[in-house]
């Protein structure tokens, strides 16, 4: 596999499960608070579902084809729990070096 898609793979996908979170709180704020409907936990939760799993499988791919450390791998891994926090892993990950971008792809 090539580490410059793996990596584009998994800016989108911690971005969309990041979004999707959002959808699902949304959600159950509406349902929870408001106590109008259910429409948004019903719509959004099987989205956000759907998500954390292809979060969790290319975080796996990620951790093999770009050599994350297991340190590395588990953070990415409880990053999909709370919130928002994929997108700061992303960010941090980018930042360390572990999530290549642009031209600074490991080759070896």
């Amino acid at each position: 596999m090539n580490p410059r898609t793996v990596a584009t793979a998994f800016r989108v996908v911690a971005v969309a499960e990041a979004f999707s979170w959002v959808g699902l709180l949304i959600g159950m704020f509406v349902k929870w608070v408001l106590e109008t409907s259910e429409v948004g936990v019903q719509v959004f939760g099987p989205i956000h579902g759907g998500i954390f799993v292809a979060y969790v499988l290319v975080t796996l791919v990620a951790a093999r084809v770009l050599r994350w450390s297991p340190v590395t791998a588990l953070l990415a891994l409880a990053a999909s729990v709370p919130p928002l926090v994929t997108i700061w892993f992303e960010r941090w990950a980018t930042r360390t070096g572990a999530l290549p971008s642009g031209d600074a792809v490991r080759t070896s």
